[in-house]
């Protein structure tokens, strides 16, 4: 019997590919993963070391998280007569779409605008399912007469739309996205990972748009290493995505861990809304530097873009002096040279400033 090789063994687009890195961040002042950097509200911490004592590992978590699907659409006010489905992170959930609309006799696939969340490329290439990508005008905002076009050409099952996108931040025109809504073949996904720092808000659309799904994580207010993300729409939709969701996606801790989060959910609030102040002082403070454009943000991140200097070079020198951010140069032409900073508590912001002073400062001299 004559043996596969090793390239025939493994799919073609995932040999092409290279795995998502995550950088080593010990001893580092972390700003480049978009977390709340704020510890748990004591009263959670407490509440939660009791809870999850009680949990039983020897028993499987309960396949569908019921109770937790209930608190979801309590404290978010999802509207009556859609559905929620959990996920382990937003990123499972987006594998489920791309698993339940992959058909192989039948073409449409993914359209995203670019740039935008990695995953949406990532994981239709992993998957295989035909990928469009359709470029943010230069201000970063929708050029809807090209994402009608790609959408009439291609007929995508399925559209991801972030909003704050990211890496940009920035908010995308509610009325372009409804036509955007009205118009497309399929599903059009808006992805509300960071809901907590805007008022933009589509759950009350979904009534309005049976082909509208909106999708959140929790990972963002402080609840990153739980990795729980959730999508509410139609009932019809939710109902078949169960059928490609992997039992017990949920495990027994999360599930208890983000129900008392849920019952203290003014406690994250609050920090949410002290990271939307850091936001704008740092942005002020970023905005003094002559070397940079600063973009607004409604996110909890900063872009900002180096005039003349490179960004590469500028994210090395942050990284020995301890603080990590995200270096986007060359992930599309429109973040050349830019980084991406996460916002963190005011002394994390305040360090990182003094580096770039001092950084800057050298390299004037030099």
């Amino acid at each position: 019997m004559n043996l596969y090789t090793f390239e025939e063994l493994i799919s073609p687009s995932v040999r092409q590919m290279n795995a998502y890195h995550v950088p080593p961040a010990h001893n580092m002042i972390k700003l480049d993963a978009m977390e709340n950097p704020y510890l748990l509200p004591n009263e959670v911490a407490a509440e939660l070391q009791s809870q999850l004592s009680r949990v039983n590992v020897a028993r499987y978590p309960t396949a569908d998280a019921a109770l937790l699907v209930e608190k979801i659409c309590n404290v978010f006010k999802v509207p009556e007569k859609c559905r929620v489905i959990l996920g382990n992170g937003s990123d499972e959930i987006i594998q489920m779409l791309m698993l339940l609309l992959n058909h192989p006799m039948q073409g449409g696939g993914v359209l995203a605008v670019e740039p935008s969340f990695v995953m949406y490329r990532l994981l239709s290439m992993i998957i295989g399912v035909p990928y469009h990508g359709v470029s943010l005008n230069a201000d970063f905002s929708l050029n809807v007469a090209d994402v009608l076009q790609k959408m009439a050409e291609t007929r995508p099952k399925v559209v991801f739309l972030a909003v704050p996108n990211n890496p940009t931040g920035n908010v995308f025109s509610q009325s372009d996205i409804i036509r955007i809504i009205e118009a497309a073949p399929g599903l059009v996904v808006v992805d509300e990972a960071y809901s907590a720092f805007t008022e933009s808000n589509y759950l009350p659309l979904l009534p309005r748009y049976p082909n509208l799904l909106v999708m959140r994580t929790l990972s963002k207010i402080g609840l990153a290493g739980l990795r729980l993300g959730w999508l509410a729409g139609s009932n019809a939709v939710v109902h078949e995505l169960h059928k490609v969701r992997l039992p017990y996606n949920i495990n027994a801790y999360t599930q208890v861990a983000v129900a008392v989060a849920l019952d203290h959910f003014d406690a994250f609030i609050a920090q949410t809304r002290q990271i939307c102040e850091s936001r704008k002082a740092l942005f002020d403070e970023l905005s003094t530097f002559s070397q940079f454009i600063v973009y607004k943000s409604e996110a909890n991140f900063l872009l900002v873009k180096l005039k003349e200097q490179s960004a590469t070079v500028i994210f090395q020198l942050l990284k020995d002096c301890g603080i990590l951010v995200k270096c986007l140069h060359q992930v599309h032409p429109l973040l050349e040279n830019t980084l991406r900073i996460t916002v963190g508590t005011p002394k994390e912001n305040n360090a990182l400033l003094a580096a770039l002073r001092d950084i800057f400062t050298l390299r004037e001299k030099a």
